[in-house]
């Protein structure tokens, strides 16, 4: 194994998260190759609680194990900064995460395919969907069943609240949908999840701890990434430091960077890549011109529609407390089984807002909790109810994400400029109007109170529009600021590799072109699986 900060390494990888964990696997896999991965966060005491599926919690706001970024006050979002989760341990986001595992739609990747980029339709991508996952149900047309990451089903019947929605919304012309990654997403179903026997499935369990005792693989811990070491046009290593101490790493082959939607753009830029005038200004030596870097970013922004429930111990609010917490604490120590053991979103609803649609374009997520921020910490509320996360699944309103110094300990710009698209506004009110319509449908209705939010008076379109920009939050999937194609604004190829860069790739949620209909994880994954697929491929080709 080379030491640290030596040149004798094949490939380095910049950031060990959903998408950087499966490339430094699968590209150190075969011993032939010397790979060096780099990752900002480390492992500490709250490790643990990453492997609780409950440990959310504890994680979501904690700046250990998250970068804790938020974004500029914009219209969109009433004048306030929204929250931006992303992971920083191992792992990324996947071990922080809410472990909800959706693909997205096949229009999705076909999509992807139309704009120019060859080998990412949905039948290219659907391989790599199978190989990277191990799920027992389904068909085997669209599912793996031996693959690092296991995928379960969260359990039917076991909250009674649940299936009468799923009642429901089959009179709402919503059908039950068994499997929401098979043939269809249109349709009710229980979440499938990236937990198994209780333990969370983050990539740095499933990709990296296999991985770890590879002497070809060194995994660099507490790196903070500053630069990309480039020699004119060419890629060749990363600047960064460990507890201060600067360092250096080089790569004969290439560095594929893999640090997610925000500090994927925000690496090239402080290395020198991006809009000339936005780097001269900050004083940043422009290397290459790429005008796409940073911008076209797309999340889901989504408003918390919550719901009283009348009838008792019917949802997870009755269990967060008191002995019946006790209870679901011996629960998961002796079986790992119980609320603890599961996501916080078991169930999701993906339907049609208006006639004429083929596929869904919109969600609801459901939550059967309310909860409450007491400081920057979430919390069970007292109160029983139900929150709805609402969201439009292919968002159009476009932001950016780009350096406000040269410094990289300073959080970049995140401007999201949500409700920007009319689309995105008509999708929203749709959607919001079909959960009030699912929750006073039988046979839930007869355990609905009232409308928390927004509240029943609020029911014209402007009325609801403001309620949204002053309180909605995105659902944590930023994706697009070093997208993929061929036109003036890509950054990446459909081989990911950065237009105009040799020696260098980008392999995360910031190269998709537009967002996936739903949780970004899975597809995260997928791009880098795909991607040191084909880095192998390449390497063995010029062999």
């Amino acid at each position: 194994m080379p030491e640290v900060g030596s040149s004798d390494y094949d490939y380095i990888v910049v950031g060990a998260g959903s998408a950087g964990a499966a490339v430094a696997a699968r590209l150190s896999e075969s011993g032939r190759y010397q790979v060096l991965c780099l990752e900002a966060g480390k492992e500490g005491s709250d490790y643990f609680w990453s492997r609780v599926p409950v440990g959310i919690a504890k994680l979501i706001d904690n700046p250990a194990v998250n970068w804790c970024y938020s974004s500029e006050p914009d219209e969109g979002s009433g004048g306030r900064r929204i929250e931006v989760p992303r992971g920083k341990m191992l792992g990324g986001s996947s071990s922080i995460n809410g472990m909800v595992f959706i693909r997205g739609q096949a229009r999705d990747y076909d999509g992807w395919a139309q704009l120019g980029n060859r080998g990412w339709s949905y039948d290219d991508v659907l391989p790599t969907f199978k190989k990277m996952e191990s799920y027992a149900g389904g068909e085997d047309e669209f599912r793996g069943r031996d693959g690092p990451l296991r995928v379960d089903d969260t359990p039917r019947h076991q909250v009674p609240l649940l299936e009468k929605m799923i009642a429901a919304a089959e009179k709402i012309g919503v059908p039950f949908n068994k499997d929401l990654n098979g043939a269809t997403q249109e349709g009710i179903g229980m979440s499938q999840v990236t937990i198994s026997k209780g333990r969370r499935q983050s990539t740095a369990y499933c990709y990296l701890d296999p991985a770890r005792s590879r002497s070809n693989l060194t995994i660099q811990q507490d790196a903070m990434a500053e630069t990309l070491i480039l020699e004119g046009k060419r890629c060749v290593g990363v600047r960064y430091t460990v507890a201060g101490e600067a360092r250096e790493a080089r790569a004969s082959r290439e560095v594929i960077v893999s640090s997610g939607s925000i500090n994927s753009p925000k690496l090239l830029e402080l290395s020198g890549i991006g809009q000339a005038d936005l780097l001269r200004s900050l004083g940043i030596e422009l290397v290459h011109e790429l005008k796409g870097v940073g911008e076209n970013l797309r999340d889901h922004y989504s408003p918390r529609v919550k719901f009283a429930i009348k009838e008792k111990n019917a949802t997870f609010n009755d269990n967060a407390r008191g002995w019946r917490l006790a209870r679901e604490v011996i629960k998961y120590a002796l079986f790992k089984d119980g609320f603890l053991a599961r996501t916080s979103v078991p169930l999701r609803m993906y339907f049609r807002t208006r006639e004429g649609l083929e596929t869904p374009d919109a969600t609801i997520s459901i939550l059967p909790f309310l909860y409450e921020m007491v400081g920057r910490q979430r919390r069970i509320a007292k109160r029983q109810g139900i929150t709805m996360n609402v969201n439009v699944l292919r968002s159009e309103s476009l932001g950016s994400i780009h350096v406000k110094s040269a410094d990289p300990a300073e959080p970049p710009a995140i401007k999201f400029n949500f409700l920007s698209s009319q689309h995105d506004r008509d999708g929203l009110l749709a959607a919001m109007r079909k959960g009030r319509e699912l929750m006073a449908t039988s046979p839930v209705a007869e355990m609905t109170g009232e409308e928390i939010a927004p509240g029943i008076d609020k029911q014209t379109d402007e009325e609801l529009l403001e309620w949204v920009r002053n309180n909605a939050e995105t659902t944590y999937h930023p994706v697009g600021t070093c997208k993929m194609g061929s036109d003036p604004m890509a950054v990446v190829d459909a081989q990911l590799r950065v237009h105009g860069i040799e020696g260098l790739r980008i392999a995360d949620a910031s190269i998709m072109p537009t967002l996936t209909s739903g949780n970004t994880n899975a597809p995260s994954i997928m791009i880098g699986e795909k991607c040191a697929a084909m880095i192998l491929a390449a390497s063995e080709d010029h062999m």
